[in-house]
């Protein structure tokens, strides 16, 4: 077994962490367990989790329901491939997605993660209008502050200006970036900039636009911006009257992260296209989904034309069995009374940090809580402050952020909100 000394040393010389450069690497932190909102480091050190593992940890760590059904499905078989082949542990999961998830989406494309998701749609999308006769269809329309991922396709997605993949614009297809929404989640009516921006849009690129995609509710990594739900409609109500589909990147907001099983639920919309990832194993295992439409379905495979796209570990056995027992716990515990106390706890405890001439804003909703900052925090001094609080938190950028798991005791979040206003304060 390695030392610390000599994990810690190997590590900064020859593992690539994401997010970070190899010749500047930022200090890391060896962890050697995790159970319930705890992060154990290997010095003994516990660390409240206020992260989730980037959203996924729902259920907290080393829960002995999702521990039970890996450890059974590994004992019958831990991956086959999906071309030719099907089983048990897929079908009951796909058919448990189209009963929870948004009205209308029928047909599930199993994919190893959510940037891979968020391709399958894409490609979903061009390939209907494609078989519907109408290939000019082949461009998109999404939100600045948007973040849907990593890979090519959906980096061509997110904000082209103050998003993290600006360096890649000259080899990313051209799609079409409008104004984020900024009407607030309180807010009913939308403001006229935001009906107007839709308008335009709409009106300017429904003929060479294959779809609008959107993280509805709350952007992610693109800013954490929260809007109204009224927006969402006004975005249904367009892309039904343009012929424009509708993609919502559901990866990080499904799965109760905002108070409703799945955020597109909040404004009372249905997509053509869902994608959903993150939390859908409880942060087990990598995994993620795309839904569609019967319509969209069977518009793309027109004529028995397939959809090119096999992921190597797509429907993994493992996977798709921990997501099922992921999706029973969200049936059988109050997982939505739990958020709720989380909502209203956040909001009590770090309300006060507003009146610092250092923070722009603070913004809560669901288990999610924004602190923006007027200035961008240093990653680094920030987070040896909040592990020596004893609490785990990894903001970017001018935001503060938290996701904690939705099974945080009021005492663990009390201590973890706390640490945020004291090294805030400071």
């Amino acid at each position: 077994m390695m030392t610390d000394r000599e994990l810690l040393a190997y590590d900064r010389t020859h593992l690539w962490h994401p997010y970070t450069s190899t010749t500047a690497p930022q200090p890391v932190l060896p962890v050697a367990g995790a159970e319930g909102s705890t992060l154990i480091l290997r010095d003994g050190t516990r660390l409240i989790d206020g992260m989730s593992s980037w959203w996924a940890a729902i259920h907290g760590y080393g829960h002995p329901v999702l521990d039970k059904a890996l450890h059974e499905q590994a004992d019958a078989m831990s991956h086959v491939m999906f071309g030719g082949l099907t089983h048990e542990p897929a079908v009951e999961l796909a058919k448990e997605l189209v009963e929870i998830t948004p009205q209308g989406l029928e047909w599930v494309f199993l994919a190893d993660s959510g940037s891979v998701s968020m391709e399958v749609a894409m490609k979903m999308a061009v390939q209907y209008w494609y078989g519907t006769g109408r290939p000019e269809k082949h461009r998109f329309i999404s939100l600045r502050k948007g973040y849907h991922g990593d890979t090519t396709g959906a980096m061509s997605l997110c904000d082209p200006e103050t998003g993290m993949h600006s360096l890649f614009m000259g080899i990313l297809p051209k799609q079409i970036s409008i104004p984020a929404p900024v009407t607030p989640f309180s807010e009913e009516t939308l403001y006229q900039n935001d009906v107007d921006a839709l308008k335009k849009a709409f009106e300017t690129y429904h003929g060479e636009c294959a779809a609008f995609v959107l993280e509805p509710i709350i952007q992610g990594a693109g800013g954490m911006n929260i809007y109204s739900p009224a927006y969402l409609r006004e975005v249904r109500r367009l892309c039904s009257e343009y012929d424009v589909l509708l993609i919502a990147d559901e990866i990080a907001t499904g799965f109760g992260r905002t108070g409703e099983l799945f955020a597109c639920n909040h404004g009372g919309i249905s997509p053509d296209i869902c994608c959903v990832g993150k939390a859908l194993t409880g942060g087990y295992l990598t995994l993620a989904a795309t839904l569609a439409t019967e319509e969209v379905a069977h518009g793309a495979c027109h004529q028995g034309q397939p959809l090119m796209h096999g992921p190597t570990f797509m429907a993994n056995p493992l996977a798709c069995a921990v997501a099922r027992a992921s999706l029973n716990l969200l049936r059988t515990e109050p997982w939505k009374e739990r958020v709720i106390r989380i909502e209203q706890q956040m909001h009590t405890q770090l309300s006060k940090l507003a009146l610092l001439p250092s923070v722009a804003d603070v913004r809560c909703l669901g288990a999610i809580a924004v602190i923006e900052m007027t200035a961008p925090v240093d990653p680094v001094t920030i987070q040896e402050r909040f592990v020596a609080e004893g609490v785990w938190v990894r903001p970017f950028g001018t935001l503060v952020y938290l996701m904690p798991p939705f099974i945080i005791t009021p005492e663990e979040l009390t201590s973890l909100c706390s640490a945020v206003v004291r090294v805030l304060s400071e």
